[in-house]
């Protein structure tokens, strides 16, 4: 056995037979964004064996404040990619598999079946509803965590007989009900922390230690280093509903997935393109190029109603999918939402114009 896990093998709890049992592990981790990071960080240097990664982005500069596996030459790079080159810097046992998709009702099951655990590191609600119909139908156990400002949960769900995320969520909330770090911000040590934990409950669960998550919410609080546990009732009718139904559809508007979106690395200037700022007048960077208009402008209307394509964006790409679903219920053609933000395209315009 590699010297590297002496200090998990001279524990009685772990031993040699529970490093052969990480070595032996096969996890999913659907996100590699700031909880992504974390969790396959402490994953790879612990030995679990295999490690699947989904996730369809790039690298942002905007990501560089908490997902620590990125650094500024990756900004515009898979992220997937990125994150298995790092890791396996860091430990050239583990075998990584790359799923460079988005993870949607169509791929859900084939994505989880050949893994043991799965992870959901994921940053939105259709993700999460999709991941756990396909753990309940699989059998799976899913290690939920989830951001907001200051503030983390973490909870592991579908774990021998378990409730599910949906016992404690029956129906997912309206498009736009609830915040998104994207939009509110988020304390950029924890998602490391809330992702630390996570995979301290993937350990648990190959190891045999005891004491999972099931059936419990872990919240806590960096401001005052608080934490409750909440019990978690289960309801049986609502995982029958999911297994009965296979094809059950996660959210009733599910927006983030066809909100039509555009990469920077999918533009060309070939094209006529209007470029429409969402964001408030006050926000950085100024971006002033004759073909950038603001929405919130009474002059933009007759200059978006043309057949030219027009490409909103924001400071992260959130507020633009809302922006572009309005204009596309409104009958507008040919509407597109940048997956980067404000920053990226201020760069890309200066290299292309």
């Amino acid at each position: 056995m590699n010297p590297r896990y002496a200090r998990h093998i001279s524990l009685s709890e772990i031993g040699l037979e529970g490093q052969q049992k990480l070595a032996e592990a096969k996890i999913l981790v659907v996100g590699a964004g700031g909880l992504g990071c974390a969790v396959l960080q402490y994953l790879t240097a612990a030995g679990v064996g295999t490690l699947g990664i989904v996730d369809f982005d790039v690298v942002s500069v905007s990501n560089l404040q908490r997902q620590v596996l990125y650094t500024e030459a990756d900004v515009g790079t898979p992220k997937v990619l990125c994150a298995i080159k790092r890791l396996q810097q860091m430990n050239a046992e583990i075998e990584f598999v790359a799923h460079n998709t988005d993870f949607n009702v169509q791929n859900a099951e084939s994505l989880c079946k050949a893994y043991d655990i799965v992870v959901d590191a994921s940053d939105n609600f259709v993700t999460r509803y999709t991941l756990n119909d396909a753990c309940v139908r699989l059998g799976k156990p899913m290690v939920f965590g989830s951001l907001y400002k200051f503030e983390g949960q973490v909870a592991v769900f579908n774990y021998e007989g378990g409730p599910s995320y949906r016992c404690l969520f029956p129906k997912p909330p309206k498009p736009g009900e609830v915040p998104n770090c994207n939009d509110i911000g988020v304390l950029g040590v924890l998602p490391g922390l809330i992702g630390t934990l996570q995979a301290t409950e993937v350990l648990k669960m190959i190891l045999g230690l005891g004491n999972v998550l099931s059936g419990t919410l872990l919240q806590y609080d960096t401001r005052t280093h608080h934490q409750h546990l909440w019990k978690i009732q289960k309801r049986p009718s609502e995982i029958e509903i999911v297994k009965n139904r296979p094809n059950i559809v996660p959210v009733q508007t599910q927006d983030c997935i066809l909100t039509p979106t555009l990469s920077l690395q999918e533009m060309s200037l070939e094209e006529p393109i209007i470029w429409v700022d969402v964001r408030e007048a006050h926000e950085l960077p100024k971006i002033t190029e004759e073909n950038v208009i603001r929405l919130k402008d009474t002059t933009v209307s007759e200059r978006i109603k043309n057949g030219t394509k027009k490409v909103f964006f924001c400071q992260t790409g959130v507020r633009s999918r809302n922006a572009t679903d309005e204009h596309l219920a409104r009958g507008m053609a040919n509407c597109y939402s940048l997956r980067e933000g404000a920053a990226e395209l201020q760069q890309w315009l200066a290299k292309n114009t």
